[in-house]
């Protein structure tokens, strides 16, 4: 049985914006400890994440953008990029590495060594948009990954799941009018970062959910939207923007989700790419602040996707 990925890279928790701040190199640190003390990581098969180029990069984002961070870059200190987001000396090195991982992923999936892979890496993605840091995000990872998809592998068709409590406006900002890729995203309404709650795509299907509710209204929408949706968009492989923020305990959003949940989706998403995409799959961490239901809920995650 071939293993499932855990592609990771120490030099991830050197980007640091702050004892305070909630994106904290502790996040990458205790998903890696939980899947160690579990014993899961012996399921897995780890990997350390290589550098995106800037050429892949620049297949998502714009150029003056790219060479603006390259320009801002610290040597030493901290640089306000957006009000919530802060760049450090390893910040640079950081994107670059979060970035590279997915292409690792998709790789290694394509060239057959493995057929799943989560990326436990910082900073998140899905709020970077083509020309703009935002909401902890300076390279949006899951697209410069399915683009890899696309434009390298040639593959026709993709589609990515979102389940952070926040929005993935950068990813619909990249995708809007790109049929090709299908986006399915939860996430609490109205919330950071308001934008693109009300678009009418056939190939971006949005489920805003109010605050306080729990998973009934994704399990809904899974069953009677998302799942009839993507048999019909029938991609070749499946991204997964794994954000654990709407927990019940996560100081960053007000859902209840719990931790089973994770599992149950996952286990709904990986039976769908077992039938329709050869089993691909690509998890890419995105936000999820407290410390112990990310723990918990991203091992739930990770077992269902190491499980046959």
């Amino acid at each position: 049985m071939t293993k499932t990925a855990f592609i990771y890279h120490e030099h991830c928790e050197l980007h640091d914006m702050g004892e305070d701040h909630p994106e904290s190199p502790r996040r990458t640190e205790i998903i890696r400890e939980r899947l160690i003390e579990s014993g899961l990581m012996e399921q897995l098969l780890p990997l350390k994440a290589f550098q995106a180029t800037k050429s892949q990069i620049l297949r998502v984002h714009h150029s003056t953008y790219v060479d603006q961070l390259d320009r801002i870059n610290p040597k030493y200190g901290l640089i306000q990029a957006d009000p919530d987001t802060l760049m450090g000396p390893y910040t640079y090195e950081a994107s670059y590495l979060a970035a590279g991982a997915g292409i690792q992923a998709v790789d290694g999936i394509m060239n057959g060594a493995f057929n799943r892979a989560f990326c436990a890496v910082r900073p998140p993605g899905h709020h970077a948009e083509p020309n703009v840091t935002m909401g902890f995000c300076f390279f949006n990872n899951i697209a410069v990954a399915a683009e890899h998809a696309l434009k390298h592998h040639k593959l026709s068709r993709v589609a990515i799941i979102d389940f952070d409590v926040h929005q993935c406006n950068g990813t619909i900002e990249m995708y809007e009018n790109r049929p090709e890729v299908m986006i399915c995203t939860s996430f609490q309404h109205p919330f950071y970062p308001n934008k693109h709650w009300a678009l009418e795509h056939p190939h971006i299907l949005l489920t805003p959910m109010v605050a306080f509710s729990d998973f009934r209204d994704v399990k809904e929408a899974w069953q009677n939207e998302w799942l009839p949706a993507l048999i019909e968009h029938q991609p070749e492989m499946l991204f997964i923007s794994a954000g654990f923020d709407a927990h019940t305990n996560d100081p960053m959003g007000q859902i209840n989700w719990q931790t089973d949940d994770y599992y149950w989706l996952t286990e709904e998403l990986k039976h769908f790419a077992d039938s329709h995409c050869q089993g691909r799959i690509v998890s890419m961490l995105e936000g999820g602040y407290d410390l112990k239901s990310l723990a918990d809920s991203a091992e739930l995650h990770i077992r269902s996707l190491s499980n046959p």
